[in-house]
């Protein structure tokens, strides 16, 4: 799969812009915060519902605006597909496939698209959040209905949340709170999915990341992954060796083959941490606490590993993740999105991640320096500033004025089924 045409309307520093790209690797130029990452963020956002900088959408909206307008035409396999997304400041976000309504959970049926950035590095030092986000993003694009999935699971906690906090105001007791059995009922249903597809993933992205990291940095230091769950009593907050110590698949197999399902250990959890939830007024297992521990060499990653080993590490895991997404598709290879990378990494693995994409449909690559890219990547070039394309392959290395993009025409109001 490749991206053919974008179009955006109102995204961030974007008032209009229209780009056309080719399969094979595209570099978009341009100074720092001139907008070349919000091209790529667009994208991204198609495949994930979701930005790799920012949680909310309000920062996508250019200001001013009252919406942002993404479309996409997608071709894979000789046919096309176009995507169009509104993200709205008031009200909920419209989509349509084809120009037929569709609900934005929809789009990453279509849009299967990896995309690594210098904020990844978080995934290796940051908060248990991030890779949450991680996990999630690439199981969204695996199974989409997961989309829904989350957003009742998110939807619930927050109903579950506000009652505890109610009850702990009013000085309720844990035996008298049975309204509390039926949000337990339902947040473990969905919890469950949630926590199994997680643990299935984190299985699969193994033998892929071994091999991503090998290619990258030519030497075994043996990277794996580990699932925290909090259902089990492992708490993602505490320091990373602790965690080592709890993560539940540092078990044999044949222990973990005996433990109890997952909605049975869930809901096992939330009864004997309801007095301790009452008091904080918050859930306290579920998969909105779960963490992943990261490890070379049998030590964790966060704390111990290089800047080098880190970036190696992230690095890893999304072309592992690209890795699943392309046994998996129907469609082709997913699209690779390498944001601003080749700026963080030293010649020799800017080498090997030349080489290491090199084979997937179509990579872009965005750079504040040209030069910062190794020659293979750098045939076509697109040049952004200030908010604008001032130099394109598509148009003979001058911007296209010559009809008004499309991404200038909003959405079908909801009046009219969208």
């Amino acid at each position: 799969m490749h991206v053919a045409r974008l179009s955006l309307t109102d995204f961030r520093n974007y008032r209009s812009a229209e780009l056309a790209f080719e399969p094979g690797a595209t570099v978009i130029v341009g100074r720092n915060g001139q907008g070349k990452t919000n091209l790529v963020e667009a994208i991204g956002y198609l495949a994930t519902l979701g930005s790799h900088r920012v949680s909310s959408d309000q920062a996508l909206i250019r200001s001013g605006a009252d919406a942002a307008i993404v479309r996409a035409l997608l071709s894979a396999g000789g046919r096309e597909v176009l995507l169009e997304l509104q993200l709205n400041r008031q009200g909920a976000n419209r989509a349509q496939v084809n120009r037929g309504t569709a609900k934005p959970r929809d789009l990453p049926r279509y849009a299967h698209t990896v995309l690594f950035a210098p904020e990844d590095l978080a995934i290796v030092r940051g908060e248990p959040s991030v890779r949450r986000r991680m996990l999630d993003g690439l199981l969204v694009q695996r199974v989409p209905r997961l989309a829904g999935v989350m957003a009742d699971y998110d939807r619930v906690l927050k109903q579950r949340n506000s009652l505890l906090k109610s009850a702990r105001a009013r000085g309720i007791a844990a035996s008298q709170l049975t309204t509390l059995d039926i949000w337990d009922e339902r947040l473990v249903e969905l919890g469950a999915e949630l926590i199994d597809r997680r643990e299935e993933l984190v299985a699969e992205l193994r033998e892929p990341l071994a091999a991503a990291y090998r290619s990258i940095v030519d030497d075994d230091h043996r990277p794996e992954l580990q699932s925290v769950l909090s259902i089990d009593g492992a708490d993602p907050d505490a320091e990373p060796a602790d965690a080592a110590s709890a993560a539940p698949d540092g078990a044999t197999d044949a222990e973990a083959s005996v433990r109890a399902p997952t909605a049975e250990r869930f809901a096992a959890a939330l009864a004997s941490m309801r007095r301790r939830e009452l008091e904080r007024g918050v859930t306290l297992a579920g998969p909105h606490r779960d963490d992943v521990l990261l490890l070379l060499n049998g030590l964790p990653a966060k704390g111990y590993a290089s800047h080098g080993e880190s970036w190696s590490f992230a690095l890893a895991l999304r072309l592992a993740s690209a890795e699943l997404l392309r046994r998996d598709s129907t469609t082709g290879d997913p699209v690779l999105v390498l944001d601003d990378v080749f700026a963080e990494l030293d010649r020799m693995r800017r080498q090997r991640l030349a080489a290491a994409v090199g084979g997937y449909e179509q990579v872009l690559i965005t750079a504040a320096v040209l030069e910062d890219v190794p020659e293979p990547l750098s045939d076509r070039v697109i040049r952004i500033a200030g908010g604008e394309v001032v130099e394109s392959p598509s148009t003979g290395g001058q911007p296209s004025h010559d009809e008004p993009a499309p991404s200038a025409r909003r959405m079908p109001s909801e009046a009219s089924g969208v």
